[in-house]
């Protein structure tokens, strides 16, 4: 059976889901933004949260980097300062780091360059988040599966031969992969998710744990997720959808996040252990709308039972009416009154 380890957290299929709330930069370059979405993330019940490192100079072309970025969601004027607003630097990071272990929950981040791998190797982050437009990036999953901590690999836009070549090059180096299930789109449509590429992933490599990434603007697909196999999900959080930046229109706020949680627990449960047996809860209603074989009329001892003679009524306490066709035909051996049970010791075979 596939398991996963992230900061002391076993992931298995038989256990419930691990949650990650993605706040990526909708703290907006804040700390105290950022301390309110991770305590928020913990009393929801998530598992972790996850920030996004970039070393934008080495990241982006000098084009990309100085071109204009003047727009209503924008914290600089050209993209590269756009980015800088959002970057948290190490102290930050520590700061947050020594907040979440108050919370009890744990921090994670995705990298997304190598000297961001190096960044968060400093910081002995648990665990490493590989963004979907680096699927293809062997180089960069090579280097950070080799600080030999848990990776988590989302799928978006790649075809499965991107997908194996990736299991491939990560594997020799630290089987301590996770892929994710993931459409690149931002808020996705429902019918682009393809969550049964997450029963594929786990025929295909059944000694991982599957997840999904997940963007779309509801918790119902995760849930959906889970059911196929998914046990790890992650979800964009945010305080308040209507918060400057492109993220948050998509994110879901505490109360999602909060519902989230629930029903993914609420599906472990559901799930059950596949044996299909009464249980104590369908007693009651059972036995109101449930039905047992009784005499039709008033009828006398030694009388043969025919079909006049038995009705199929409520409560549930007595001979089953699938035992209808044993009774019929049996000589009464005492007088029943109408409505009266009818048991197999009352019976006798007819004889000649």
């Amino acid at each position: 059976m596939p398991e996963l380890v992230i900061d002391g957290r076993l992931i298995n299929p038989e256990g419930d889901c691990y949650v990650i709330a993605e706040v990526g930069h909708n703290h907006q370059g804040d700390l105290e933004t950022a301390r309110q979405l991770f305590r928020a993330a913990q009393e929801a019940g998530a598992e972790a949260v996850k920030l996004q490192k970039r070393d934008n100079r080495s990241l982006y072309t000098r084009a990309m980097y100085t071109q204009p970025y003047d727009h209503e969601n924008s914290f600089g004027a050209t993209y590269g300062e756009h980015r800088e607003a959002l970057e948290f630097g190490e102290s930050q990071y520590r700061e947050l780091q020594h907040y979440a272990r108050e919370l009890g929950i744990t921090l994670l981040a995705t990298a997304f360059d190598f000297p961001s791998v190096d960044f968060l190797a400093k910081l002995e982050m648990p665990a490493y988040k590989i963004a979907s437009g680096d699927l293809t990036n062997i180089p960069l999953l090579k280097y950070a599966a080799q600080v030999g901590k848990p990776l988590i690999v989302s799928t978006g836009g790649g075809a499965m031969e991107d997908v194996q070549r990736a299991y491939d090059a990560v594997m020799p180096i630290n089987p301590q992969l996770c892929l994710l299930q993931c459409t690149a789109s931002y808020p996705v449509d429902p019918g682009d998710m393809n969550l049964r590429v997450i029963s594929t992933y786990r025929r295909l490599f059944p000694d991982l744990i599957i997840g999904l990434s997940d963007h779309q603007n509801g918790i119902a697909m995760a849930v959906a997720a889970y059911v196929l196999g998914a046990r790890v999900v992650e979800k964009h959080f945010t305080l308040n959808r209507a918060m400057k930046g492109t993220d948050h229109a998509f994110s879901l706020e505490p109360a999602g996040l909060r519902k989230l949680v629930r029903d993914l627990r609420r599906a472990r449960a559901a799930l059950g252990d596949s044996l299909k047996r009464p249980l104590p809860c369908e007693a009651k209603p059972l036995f109101k709308m449930g039905k047992k074989l009784v005499a039709a009329r008033d009828l006398p001892a030694g009388h043969v039972l025919t079909l006049q003679d038995v009705a199929i009524k409520s409560p549930n306490d007595g001979l089953p009416p699938y035992e209808f066709d044993r009774v019929m035909g049996q000589v009464l051996v005492r007088p029943l009154q109408e409505d009266e049970n009818i048991a197999f010791a009352d019976l006798r075979a007819a004889s000649g």
